[in-house]
């Protein structure tokens, strides 16, 4: 999944930073409401997480011009204002979730994959495809009861993938969503990160879970 973090404090941010790629989130960054603007209309996000607090531009007018320019993506405030009125404008102006400073970062990685099912029309952290099923909280993956141990960039993979189920993902939707940097359009990187999950997670004698559409991309689906 793929979020953008608009926080002016480098402190914060490098702590977030950190602590969300270790949770396997690609990221874009920046301490600066003007920048965070061009990030977030400039690209798609699975959740923008936004403070409110910002230089040249603060985090309720982004969204307030986010939302103007038609763009729905799922937007965490993050605020040192605890009053009703503080919070009730946040979300009225379009915000779909809100964390007051200070925070437990538990707390706002819960809140962040709570908007990303909600993303893709899921509530339960949960995904079963047949015999395979997917934790997306605890980041763990079974195939016939036995499990499959995944590197957090495949797990990402298989997640998006699987969240997309049947549909035609291209290579640069994958890029988009799984790669912190572009990726080298003659590079192969999306071409082998597909190859080594589709081994990870077949069964002998069993038609693959991850099928090539050529030309097209890929499409998660369970063939019978």
């Amino acid at each position: 999944m793929k979020l953008l973090l608009v926080e002016d404090s480098q402190r914060l941010q490098r702590s977030l930073t950190a602590g969300l790629k270790r949770a396997g989130y690609a990221l874009d960054v920046t301490g600066d409401g003007r920048e965070g603007l061009w990030f977030a209309e400039s690209n798609d996000y699975d959740v923008i997480i936004l403070d409110i607090m910002l230089p040249g531009l603060d985090g309720l007018s982004l969204l307030q011009r986010l939302r103007a320019k038609g763009k729905s993506t799922h937007v965490l405030l993050l605020t040192a204002r605890d009053t009703v009125d503080d919070r009730v404008r946040g979300l009225e102006i379009g915000a779909d979730d809100y964390l007051v400073k200070p925070f437990a970062f538990r707390e706002l990685l819960a809140r962040v994959r709570a908007l990303c099912r909600r993303s893709y029309g899921t509530k339960s952290a949960s995904l079963v495809v047949g015999d395979l099923q997917i934790n997306t909280a605890q980041k763990t993956v079974t195939r016939a009861g036995q499990p499959i141990k995944l590197s957090p960039r495949e797990f990402a993979l298989l997640e998006y993938l699987v969240l997309r189920r049947g549909q035609v993902v291209s290579r640069s939707e994958i890029e988009t969503h799984i790669y912190d940097d572009q990726v080298d359009p003659m590079s192969n990187v999306v071409d082998s990160a597909v190859c080594m999950l589709r081994k990870a997670i077949g069964l002998p004698g069993s038609p693959p879970l991850v099928h090539t559409r050529h030309g097209l991309g890929y499409v998660f689906e369970l063939e019978t």
